[in-house]
């Protein structure tokens, strides 16, 4: 079984150059959560609470981070000691607007990470 939240919005103060760590810019977040489970899931004790990943991935990114990896590898480690359930969580953070000359688009990165 598997949870996804995606396109979740932070701005944040991630990064390297000295405007990202002052003014801060956007990110986009996506998580997916594999689990095991024995039977129907029924309530809300069968699967992975959302609600605390979300709070568990709002605490993270409020706290800056010179890079995208290690922010990731946080999250993920954070994520999995949450509930005994989770087997894998994959994480993607992308930086909207990142500070490089003449480019046009985004950046990011992919973790995954098994439990």
């Amino acid at each position: 079984m598997e949870i996804h939240l995606n396109k979740l919005m932070f701005h944040a103060h991630h990064g390297v150059f000295f405007e990202e760590t002052q003014m801060g810019g956007e990110f986009e977040v996506h998580v997916t959560i594999s689990f095991s489970h024995q039977n129907s899931i029924s309530n809300l004790e069968d699967t992975v609470d959302y609600v605390k990943v979300y709070n568990c991935i709002a605490a993270q990114m409020a706290k800056p981070h010179r890079l995208l990896e290690s922010l990731a590898a946080e999250i993920a480690n954070q994520i999995c000691m949450l509930d005994k359930k989770i087997d894998q969580v994959s994480i993607s953070i992308t930086k909207l607007n990142p500070p490089i000359k003449n480019f046009i688009g985004t950046v990011g990165i992919t973790l995954i990470k098994k439990a």
